[in-house]
Parts: C-alpha cells; sequence; structure tokens
C-alpha cells in the first residue's frame, strides 16, 4: 500500500526543559493568536479552494501551498502544546520542526467526493473529536512526568503523534489537500 499523502514525519529526542514544560500554555499564547488570524484567512482560501476544485477537478497550486503551510504550522504548534515536541515552533509553517508535516503534491479530484466533502467527512471529524478529547488527558498525565522527569515517554510521545497524524489528516481531508480518507494506521514516520 502506497503511504499516505498526508505524513506526520518524528525527528527528535524525548527530553524535554522542565521550565518550559511548566509556563507551556503561556507561552503559546502567541501561537493561538496566529493561529485564529491565518485560520480566518485559511477558511476563505478553503471556500475558494471548493469551488475551484469542483469545476476544475483539482485545488490550484497556490490554495494548495497556502493551506499545507498553515496545516503544517497547526501541526508544530499542536506538538508543542500536546508536549509531543519540545522546542518552541517558528510563525512560518515553512521552518522544519521535530513533529513535522509533509504534503504531497496536488492532485486531480473527482468532482462528487469534493462536492460533497464536508459529508464524507464527518466520521473522520467524530473520530478525530473524540481523540482529542481522550488525548487531553494524556497530556495532563504527560506534563506532570514531563515537568518531574525532564523526559517524554517514547510510547507517550508515539500516541500522541498518532492523534496529531490522524487530526491533521482529518483537516487536509475536509481542506481538499487530499482524496485519500484519514488512515487510523498505528506506523509512525520517525526517523
Amino acid at each position: 500500500m502506497e503511504p499516505h499523502p498526508i505524513r506526520i514525519v518524528v525527528t527528535e529526542d524525548l527530553s524535554r526543559n522542565r521550565l518550559t514544560v511548566f509556563f507551556r500554555i503561556l507561552l503559546a499564547i502567541p501561537h493561538f493568536i496566529w493561529l485564529a488570524l491565518w485560520g480566518i484567512v485559511n477558511a476563505v482560501v478553503l471556500i475558494l479552494s471548493w469551488f475551484a476544485a469542483l469545476f476544475t477537478g483539482s485545488v490550484p497550486t497556490g490554495f494548495h501551498g497556502f493551506m499545507a503551510r498553515y496545516l503544517r504550522y497547526q501541526t508544530h504548534v499542536v506538538a508543542y502544546i500536546q508536549l509531543a515536541a519540545d522546542p518552541y515552533p517558528p510563525f512560518d509553517g515553512s521552518s522544519s520542526y521535530p513533529v513535522d508535516l509533509e504534503v504531497a503534491p496536488p492532485v486531480a479530484q473527482s468532482r462528487p467526493t469534493v462536492f460533497f466533502r464536508i459529508l464524507l467527512a464527518i466520521p473522520a471529524l467524530i473520530i478525530s473529536s473524540v481523540m482529542n478529547y481522550l488525548v487531553n488527558i494524556l497530556v495532563f498525565f504527560a506534563w506532570f512526568i514531563c515537568l518531574f522527569v525532564g523526559r517524554m515517554p517514547e510510547g507517550m510521545r508515539n500516541l500522541l503523534v498518532f492523534t496529531i497524524r490522524y487530526h491533521i489528516q482529518t483537516g487536509a481531508y475536509y481542506s481538499l489537500l487530499t482524496s485519500r480518507y484519514p488512515s487510523l494506521n498505528v506506523g509512525l514516520d520517525a526517523n
């Protein structure tokens, strides 16, 4: 089976800075603001992409690149907040990060599936929401472990990355970055 066009690649060690772990949510406030502002523009680009894909059969390269950068930045911020990665993420969405996103280039998509994409995405959105809710419990415990030990257990990190990957693949699916449905395959693309 060929790899999913939306992949998470992990290249980071498991050590955590206790001070930044303690203040993680406060440190992430500028990223929350930037994500919200960028998200508004991304929503407009998504609507334009939907119309373009509906009429041409594919998302224009510029729109695809913009939404891919937004999703990549979102991956970095979520990995930082959920303690799956330690360094402070850059604001541009183009720099590499220890938990990074690879997005395949745009491809032709079926117009009927583009038209009904949001309806087709509902089961994946439900699974993603449940996973995100449950992973918050894991992050709560991971925060204490990272704070006291200064390391993230590899199994916890892998579970966090698994949920991030599914969430991001779901976002890429309804954003028309891929026509492939999100995967529950548990394999990690770690180096």
